[in-house]
């Protein structure tokens, strides 16, 4: 696959193993919260720009799916100790979007998050599976 650019990607997927009630124990659905997501050092990280749209993306057996829906809130941290970061101001979703919802549908189905879901953040997003995701959640653009 050749590189990504910045045309390519419609939202930013950030993992991880631990859901929202553990990432910020009082965090509610509904609720905004600003949290810093691990990133893997690679080109990718100089597309992501302050303001993009990005999703928290739940994996393991406990509900993977997508729990929160966000906006970077800074630039990729590249001094950080232990790797690069990014602030993220995060909505914690009412009810999440579940894993085999986006794998039923054909228009999420082929997206990275589902072919490679060991793969490290960030992930990404087309146009059409961000359109197809905020659908699942009851959003409209």
């Amino acid at each position: 696959m050749p590189p990504l650019t910045a045309d390519d990607v419609a939202c930013w997927v950030l993992k991880s193993n631990r859901p929202p009630g553990a990432l910020l124990p009082r965090w509610q659905p509904g609720e905004t919260a600003v949290l810093d997501r691990c990133l893997r050092p690679s080109y990718r990280l100089t597309l992501m720009t302050p303001g993009q749209p990005c999703l928290l993306w739940v994996s393991g057996r406990d509900r993977p799916g997508v729990h929160a829906l966000g906006r970077l809130a800074g630039p990729v941290d590249h001094a950080f100790p232990g790797g690069p970061v990014v602030a993220v101001r995060w909505s914690r979703l009412a009810a999440p979007v579940d894993r085999s919802e986006l794998l039923a549908d054909p228009a999420t189905r082929s997206a990275e998050v589902l072919r490679m879901p060991a793969g490290s953040n960030p992930s990404w997003l087309s146009p059409g599976q961000y359109a197809a995701v905020l659908g699942h959640a009851g959003i409209t653009a």
